[in-house]
Parts: C-alpha cells; structure tokens; sequence
C-alpha cells in the first residue's frame, strides 16, 4: 500500500469563487461518506450507482473509504467538516493501464465546477501511478457527467450501448486540456477575488473612535472617498464612530457584508474573522500586524484555516489594505494619507511602508491608478491570484508589483506568461545581493543563485524587471500611456546639442539605433527650420526652437515610418516657454493615430507633466535623457518578446522513459530519501538512455584492468578518479589525459589513484580530442524548480561565468537562445580561425537534458562539464559527468503549478 499522498491535501477555488478543500480519503472518513448518501437526491443516487440507493452498507463504506492510493484512489471535497463530493478511480485488472473513474457531489454543490477539479487532480495522480487512459459508464441522461469530461480538454470518446455511454479518454495533460484548466483556473479565480475589490457593503472591524488610530483613519478614508455603498463600523465599546452607527460584532450587522478590514490586536483577529465567516462575509483584509512576521507562524496557519474553512480570501495579515478608484466603487480601504488620482495602472505592493510612499510618488507624477493592493505576509493572495484578477480587467492596462518574496512562483511564471500577452507587467524584486550564491559542489550550482532564478522567472514570462521605485514609475508611465515600440530605432527632436548627446549615447549603450533619416524626410523637416538647424539624427533645431519648429519636425518623425520611438527634448531658454512647447508636444500627440511611440525630456521643467497631459493622451515626461533611456529599453526589450516565437517543447526521440525511471528507483533505494551522487556507471547508463552521447568508458580497480580496458577501448584514453571527495578532478590531481601505451596508462593509474584518500575506483574513458568546450546542467532552486544551465566549460568555467540560465522546461526556442545567449558565443560559429561547432548538437543536448528532468524528478544537480562540441555533423559528447538526486518532492511531482485553482496547499510554504 502506497503512503498517504499528503500533497493532495489542497484548497481549491470553484467556479463560483468559493473555497473548498480537498484531500485523499481516509478510513476516517465512513461516517462522513455515508452523510453524503443523505445530500445527493434520488436522480444522484441512480446517475451514480445505477439504481436508487437509500444508503451505503458497512461493506461498501468500508470499501470507499479504504483505498492504497496506488491501484485505488479516491479524494473527498470537504465544506468545513462536511463531506461534499468524492471522486475515486479503480484499476482495471484486466488493462492495467486503465482505470475505471467515477464522481458523487452532492446536488447542492453540483454545477460549480466541483467535478472537473476532481477529474482534473486525479488524472495527475493517475499519470504518476502508470495509468495512460479513464473509462466511465455513464447513463446517456446524465448530461452533467458527459459535460465535465468534455469540458475538462481530454480527448473523449464514448459509444452507446442500451441507454448507457462507455466514455474513454487518455489522461495526458494536453493542450487542450490545459487550455481548458486555465481558463477555469482564471474565471474562478477572478471571482474569488472580486469581493476584495468590488464589494457592495463593507465593515470595519476595530473601527476606532480615537482619531488618528489606524482604524479611525482606515474608516474615514473609506467614507471620505465616497464608497459606493454601506460601510459599517465594529466597535463593542462605542455606540458611535465618526458620527456612524457602531455594531459589537459583525454578527450583528443587519445587512450580508461582502468585505470586511480587520484592525484589532492580532491576539483577538481569529475571533474577529470568524465571526466574519458566520456571517458570510466573502473577503476580509487583516490590517493587523504580530503574525509569521514576527515568528507566529501557528497562530497565521490557524487563521489561514478559519478563513479557508468559511469559503473567504484574506489579504495579509500586516498590510496596509487595498484600494480601488472606478467611478462605481471609490473605495479607500487604506490608512494612507493620500489617495491616487484614477487611471490604468494597477499595483500590488509587499510592503505597506513602501505602499504609502508609491501612493504619494503616484499622486505627485499624476500617474493613475486603477487600483493597488498591499498584501503583507501574502498568507493567502498572493500575485498570481491578482494576475487572474487583472487580466481582464477593463479598468487595468498596466500591472506593477512590489516583491519581496514569491508566494507560488511556478504559478505566477505560467499565469504570468499568459496575461503579459495582453498588459505589460513591469516588477521591481528585491534582494538582489544579500543571498548571494548557494553553497554548492557543482560548477552548476555555484554559477547559480536566487536572484538568477528570478531573472530567468520573469525573462520567460515576459515580466519587466526594474530596480527601483522610479524606474518602475517611468516604466509604467511610457506603457500606461503609448503604444509598446514596434522596434529599436529612435528619432530625436531637440533644441539643445548637449542633451542630445546624452540622450543619443544613453540609447545607443542599451542596444537600442539613432538610424540615418532619409533625405527626403530630412528636406521636408528641414523646410520649416533654420539654415544653422541641423536634420540628421539628432535633429538640432537649436536653442531659439519654437512651437512652430517643434510641430514640424514631430509631425515629419512621427509620420515617417522610418523611426519606433520620437524622443522629444527641451532644455528651457524663455520664460513660460515649457508651456508653449507642451502644448505643441501634447496636441501633436493628440492628433496622432498611428503607432510611433513617443516620449518627452523636459529638463528643469518640475511641472512637465501638467503640459503634456491631455483629455485622450498623455505623453510620458522624464527629467534627464538617461531616465528615458532605461525606459525606452525595457519597453522595447517587451515588445520583442510580445512579438518572438516561444516555441514548443519537443518530443525527443531516442529517449527510454521506462529503463530511465527503473535506473532511477534502483538508485534512489541504494542512496536512501536524503538521496547522493549517482556512481558512475548509473550517470553513463542514465544518459544512454535520454540519446546522450558518452565516451567508451569501464571501471578499473587495479592497474591491470585499466591496461585491460585502455586496449578494450583503443586508442588514447582519460584515467579519472573515482572520490566523492574529488568531485573536481583537475583539482586534485586526480585525472590525467591523453595517454596510450601500457607504460603510460601504468603510471597514470598510479598517479591517479593515490591523489585522494578515499578511492573507490578509476575510470578509464575514451580520450575526445579536439572541439570546444561548453557545460551543461541543471541546478534546482528550492521555490523556482529546475533551472538549465548553458556555458562555457572547462576548467574556466567559474572563473569567466559566461552561462545562462532558463527555468524548466525549455522549448526549442529557449535552447536556441541559450546559446547565442552567452559572450562566448561567437566560438562555435568559427571565431577568426578557430572551427565551428556543432551548434545544432548543443541544442539538442539542451533539450534532452530538459526532458530527463521532467522524466526523472529526483535530479537535483547535474554538471556536464565539458561537454566536447565537435565540428558540424558530428554532435557532442558529454566527457565528464555528475548527477546529484534525492527523492522527488511529491508536490512538484503532482504539477501543482498546473492544478485548477489551487490557492494553497497543505504542504510547507517554501516558496514563501
């Protein structure tokens, strides 16, 4: 019997934005199981069991409720302590590859989308347990059962005979299927998380009636910006707060509320939200502070469990609340000072210190927010649940967060990916130096670190890394207000050479062209402008620049199609002259309908951005030309992305899926859970086994069988020693090459066999000569997963890091770019006289590497190093190679990343 599969422990969003929780069914479970029987109607009862039955036996409960979690699996979805829902499956004894499914969700939770969260968990557990394929009988009435398997993506097929459907379907995670998860994952997420943000009646707990306390402060922020709707102060010892009726308890409050903020000491806020969920509130933003920030860990994982347990989401706990400026909410639900003039730009802070900051650097620069969050200790919603939330939000065209730490970053990574499709997404992560490099044994491991984890996290999902406050702010103001650059050229318009100067270096040292205009447009700009003006690009009108010579040469750039991006500069040379220019620059800007970007430098100029600011348009204002540089870069780097092939992740042939994983559990019995580096024999068989090509090798244990060996292999050989103290041969002196003749191989052995104290053999291997030398790995960060390395290799390979890294899994596409991604690249192309490389061979050992990761999930660190690139044609071939495993964590196994709606899992929080 198989253990208790405690990763399936999980809380699930449904359809309706409800919360349920699910896990594995235990021997506990009977009496719940026969109370289930009471909650399905009789039409239930006959779709499920082929008959009306009144009641389960004490055979057949004790047969439900008593699974191995291997051939039988069931898992039950619980309403508190309430036994909602099961959804079990059988293997079929005669097709052991298949297995019999079946669902019971009681008729008050039915149509909420309860079965397909079910299909979709146990199709996962099933793909873990060598089951390829669901069968079903299903009654041809039973619509609802018919509709989840087809709505859930599988591919289905069903014949009737005599009134009842045999449904088959293989339980692959396809695209389709997929395809189908997300955009489930996303309405019932969104619909979560829409009471947060657009409640119809509000209470504030702790509402204080001593001004200036946050939960004085909190309460009139929520009325003075006119809240479109009730707001409800809880206060047991005050029978007025702000001249608005209190309430002891939220339980007394004679209207159903929709959210509400929590703002009392953290030794009475359990008490506090669960009063909230006997009341049917649906959210609730726990302002307070003393949780797992402070080490109460238990105390925030028993207050997370109230809230789960009443179907709520909660913000925080110690956050600073969230606000959200549509016409039709005006709801401040922040103790801010300020509150930020409307607009597209949607922000979730980690930090509520900061939050009030970024609300003022807001109000100041009129940059509109359409709403903005602070989520504290992110115990429940965390980034990718707002991602859901806004990405089609109607009100949002631009996404910004704040982070400190992720909560879920695979799941943020694929929603991520997805939704930057529509909104840029632009985040300032912090914690770039402190971490540091991991201890490590691996040239891989060491080259890695948390914040390159990140890098790689936000490169493939499209996201927009800034390193500071302001840098997001103009990054979100260029976004927020013209259209993405469709290219790397830029023109620029000044009256000033200097600036100009800058501006043109600042550009050009971030990648991005001051292309030559053509003569034509020159002539035509040049028209309107002085004989000293000069029309190359820069264009230098000259300090004596008016209005007039301004609107020519921006209508002639902008309408050119010669360049991406206009740069506007002004350096100030009249009084009031700013204003003039604005105002040309702004109704330009108005009147344009194409899809030229167009950014402005007002240098001296504090209040810019009050000129270039219109009813329809607004143009982003910097005060420095390198400001807008940066900007302009990022926004471009997005645009490429918007518009690159991802790719696919291809199926590789050669590959032994079954023998890998066989190898791999023989392994993992050998080592223990804790796991160790594979010998290295399991390292040569395990990559045979993914098409990876190794040199001829055997073990010697004495100087006679490696002259044996030498002769067996012919040709000139390598002598490595085998240590795990001797991890780096070159090191220790414990390798030595190039070596033929019996004399030689003698010596060598000789040589290489003392170099270290604990020798456990040598390894005679074929000698490789000639190509160039490049690495190949995979490390695994603790919340990011697998990440694949690709790099120059060798014995230099620390000294120059020139690596690069992407998460797993990789596409073609991704390979392809890892290596043209390093400095080095130019190598295996036929740098000056040296010969190329196989280039199309180090994709494809990228890739397979990629895929013997997914196969065999214990691989923690795996160094190929080198890795030998021959000349085209002839491929590469892995010279010397090291596997670290342990036992696979069971929630990577399961795909939670993947899985429809999983908010939170029972598991240890790592990712936090």
């Amino acid at each position: 019997m198989t253990s208790y599969p405690s990763e399936y422990e999980l809380d699930v969003v449904i359809k309706d934005g409800d919360v349920v929780h699910i896990r594995p069914v235990r021997p506990d479970d009977a009496d719940r199981h026969r109370a289930l029987m009471a909650l399905l109607g009789r039409e239930s009862r006959f779709f499920r069991f082929f008959q009306v039955k009144e009641a389960l036996t004490d055979e057949e409960t004790e047969y439900f409720v008593n699974v191995d979690y291997h051939d039988r699996m069931a898992l039950v979805v619980l309403d508190g302590d309430k036994m909602i829902a099961v959804g079990r499956y059988d293997r079929n004894t005669d097709a052991p590859d298949t297995a019999q499914v079946a669902f019971a969700v009681a008729d008050e939770y039915q149509s909420r989308g309860i079965g397909t969260a079910l299909l979709q968990l146990l199709t996962a557990h099933a793909r873990q347990h060598d089951i390829g394929r669901f069968t079903a009988d299903v009654l041809a009435e039973n619509v609802r059962m018919i509709r989840v398997f087809r709505n859930a993506g599988y591919e289905l097929t069903r014949t009737l005979d005599q009134g009842v459907y045999a449904v088959d379907f293989p339980v692959e995670y396809t695209e389709g299927a997929r395809a189908a998860t997300e955009e489930r994952e996303k309405r019932a997420v969104a619909a979560s998380v829409l009471p947060l943000f657009f409640p119809g009646s509000i209470a504030v707990v702790g509402a204080s009636t001593r001004r200036g306390a946050i939960g004085n402060t909190l309460f009139k922020n929520l009325i003075s910006t006119g809240f479109n709707g009730p707001v409800y102060p809880v206060n047991p010892t005050a029978r007025v707060v702000e001249s608005v009726r209190a309430y002891p308890s939220v339980l007394h409050i004679p209207e159903r509320i929709d959210l509400a903020f929590i703002v009392v000491p953290s030794a009475h806020v359990i008490d506090a939200v669960r009063q909230c969920g006997e009341a049917g509130v649906r959210g609730v933003v726990v302002i307070s502070a003393g949780f797992g920030e402070v080490g109460n860990t238990d105390m925030e994982a028993e207050l997370l469990d109230v809230v789960r347990s009443h179907g709520m989401r909660m913000v925080g706990p110690n956050c600073m609340g969230l606000l959200n400026t549509s016409e039709t909410i005006n709801m401040n639900g922040t103790f801010a000072p300020v509150y930020p003039p409307r607009g597209n730009i949607a922000m979730s802070s980690q930090s509520g210190a900061l939050g009030i900051a970024i609300l003022e650097f807001a109000r100041r620069n009129a940059l509109g927010i359409s709403q903005f969050i602070s989520v504290g200790n992110k115990a429940d919603i965390v980034g990718s649940d707002l991602l859901a939330l806004w990405e089609d939000d109607p009100q949002t065209d631009v996404i910004l967060f704040y982070l400190e730490s992720f909560g879920g970053p695979r799941r943020f990574t694929r929603l991520a990916r997805r939704v930057a499709r529509k909104k840029p997404i632009i985040a300032v992560k912090s914690g770039r130096t402190g971490a540091g490099s991991r201890a490590a044994s691996s040239h891989t491991g060491a080259l890695a670190s948390r914040d390159i984890a990140v890098d790689a996290l936000f490169e493939e999902a499209g996201v927009m890394r800034v390193d500071t406050l302001e840098g997001m702010f103009g990054l979100a103001s260029l976004l927020s207000n013209q259209p993405v650059p469709k290219g790397r050229r830029v023109g620029i318009v000044t009256n000033a050479g200097g600036p100009a100067i800058l501006a043109a270096d600042a550009l050009e040292g971030r990648g991005l062209e001051l292309p030559a205009l053509s003569d034509e447009l020159r002539a035509r700009i040049g028209a309107h402008l002085p004989a000293e003006a000069s029309t190359a690009n820069p264009i230098d009108m000259i300090a004596g620049a008016g209005p007039d010579e301004y609107r020519a040469s921006l209508e002639g750039l902008l309408h050119s199609g010669e360049v991406d991006t206009v740069m506007v500069l002004y350096v100030p040379t009249s009084a009031g002259g700013e204003k003039a220019i604005g105002r040309v620059v702004r109704e330009v800007a108005e009147a344009y309908e194409g899809e030229t970007t167009l950014v402005a430098v007002f240098m001296q100029v504090a209040e810019a951005s009050e000129y270039l600011r219109g009813e329809s348009t607004t143009v982003p204002v910097y005060q420095f030309p390198e400001d807008a540089a940066v900007a302009l870069e990022k926004a471009v780097r997005y645009g490429d992305w918007l518009q690159a092939d991802p790719g696919e992740v291809p199926k590789m042939d050669r590959i032994e899926n079954d023998k890998a994983k066989r190898l791999m559990a023989k392994a993992m019995r050998r080592l223990g859970p804790d796991g160790g580096w594979l010998d290295p024999g399991e390292v040569t068989e395990l990559l045979g086994l993914h098409g990876i090509r190794v040199p001829k090798e055997a073990i010697a244990t004495s100087e006679d069988d490696a002259v044996a060996a030498a002769k067996q292999i012919g040709g000139p050989v390598v002598l490595k020693v085998i240590a795990e103290s001797a991890l780096h041969k070159s090191d220790s002196g414990g390798i030595a090459l190039d070596l033929e003749g019996e004399d030689e191989v003698r010596e060598a052995y000789r040589k290489v066999s003392t170099a270290v104290d604990d020798v456990d053999g040598v390894l005679v291997q074929e000698m490789i000569r000639g190509g160039h030398e490049v690495l190949v790995g995979v490390t695994e960060d603790p919340n990011f997963g697998p990440l694949i390395v690709y790099g120059l290799g060798g014995i230099m390979v620390e000294v120059m890091q020139d690596v690069t890294f992407k998460l797993w899994p990789i596409t073609d596409v991704d390979a392809s770019e890892m290596v043209d991604g390093i400095r080095g690249a130019k190598l295996l192309r036929g740098y000056r006289n040296l010969p190329e490389g196989d280039v199309g061979g180090v994709e494809d050992i990228l890739l397979r590497v990629s895929a013997m990761v997914g196969i065999c999930p214990e691989i923690v660190e795996m160094d190929l190093n080198p890795v030998k690139v021959l000349e085209p044609g002839h491929g590469v071939v892995a010279v010397d190679a090291r596997i670290r495993v342990r036992q696979a964590d069971p929630g990577a196994a399961i795909e939670l990343a993947d899985l429809p709606a999983v908010v939170n899992t029972r598991l240890p929080r790592t990712a936090e």
